[in-house]
């Protein structure tokens, strides 16, 4: 029984690792960023869902689903595609919705860690130009 028990779970190990992904899925990258940064109502509603405070699409499940992995490994996992959408999101809600940026940071980001990132990110690229 006990040869039993390891080789199903010797089983499930490879399956599990077989089916790990090295990549966030790429069935959203058609999704119109702008169509939602530029309507308030849609964008509150993705902001609550991400919040826990509303219902979410399957476009907001799976960014909540990825995001704190994402956050986790820079993006390691993202797409040139996600990256350059990511990068558009984020600017846009500290500009134009910063209060709504900062619960998002308190929820995903407790300690900072990420948002110092973003910070030594940006004045890296003012540098540059």
């Amino acid at each position: 029984m006990a040869r039993l028990c390891l080789w199903f779970a010797m089983i499930a190990s490879l399956v599990y690792c077989a089916l790990a992904q090295d990549a966030y899925t790429s069935k959203f990258d058609g999704f119109d960023v702008d169509k939602v940064l530029n309507n308030n109502r849609i964008l509150t509603s993705y902001i609550k869902c991400l919040l826990d405070e509303g219902n979410c699409t399957a476009e907001g499940r799976e960014l909540k689903k990825v995001l704190p992995d994402a956050l986790r490994t820079d993006c390691s996992k993202c797409s040139d595609v996600q990256k350059q959408r990511s990068e558009k999101v984020i600017r846009f809600l500290i500009k134009n919705r910063s209060d709504d940026f900062d619960r998002l940071t308190t929820k995903y980001d407790p300690s900072g860690e990420y948002k110092k990132k973003l910070e030594k990110y940006e004045k890296t690229l003012a540098s540059q130009n």
